[in-house]
């Protein structure tokens, strides 16, 4: 199987107004589609050609409590931060800049080996980081292990392994393939679409 990109993340948001104000005017991520109705809103930023980001508006989301990014926690958890990519190093400076000058608290550029970053927070506290790739280091191409005790499946490779789950016996033919109706098909069809 092969992956294309994130087609989309989806955050929450208690103002999407702000959010429409920080990563369309303020990173430049075009808004490209929206959906909603009262009380709840679905809106999708494009962040490259093949990634977006999304956010519900629900009424009583609240910005979360800064957590710096990476740093350990206790207790039930999901997420820690997105990393976003820019093309060159000057644009991660230029971003940096623009963050600094619309009062958002940005790190100093951090230098991580293969990436140079910066971090920072969205209006609704989603902890963001900025990334460049150094010139001359892909850890795609070539992945690298620096963990002192990796853990014994991470020893196995990078390519997924073969024989770890249970192979698909009875795959669903296209006669019994049923796709259901869901929020946006009133974008392209001026209802939601009945299947």
């Amino acid at each position: 199987m092969k992956f294309n990109g994130i087609n989309h993340l989806a955050m929450a948001t208690g103002d999407m107004d702000a959010t429409i104000r920080f990563w369309r005017d303020l990173l430049g991520m075009r808004l490209v589609a929206g959906v909603g109705e009262p009380g709840y809103r679905h809106y999708f930023f494009e962040i490259s050609e093949t990634d977006l980001i999304a956010f519900f508006e629900w009424r009583n989301v609240k910005p979360v409590e800064p957590k710096q990014h990476g740093e350990p926690v206790d207790g039930p958890f999901v997420f820690d931060h997105v990393s976003f990519g820019v093309e060159t190093q000057a644009a991660l400076w230029e971003l940096k800049d623009t963050l600094d000058a619309a009062g958002f608290n940005c790190s100093d550029v951090i230098n991580h080996g293969f990436i140079h970053s910066i971090y920072a927070f969205d209006p609704n506290g989603i902890p963001i980081e900025f990334s460049w790739n150094v010139e001359g280091i892909d850890i795609r191409r070539s992945p690298m292990m620096g963990d002192k005790q990796p853990t014994a499946l991470a020893r196995e490779g990078a390519g997924a392994q073969p024989g770890c789950w249970p192979p698909v016996k009875k795959p669903t033919p296209p006669s019994e393939r049923r796709i259901y109706p869901g929020a946006g098909t009133e974008l392209f069809h001026g209802k939601k679409d009945k299947e």
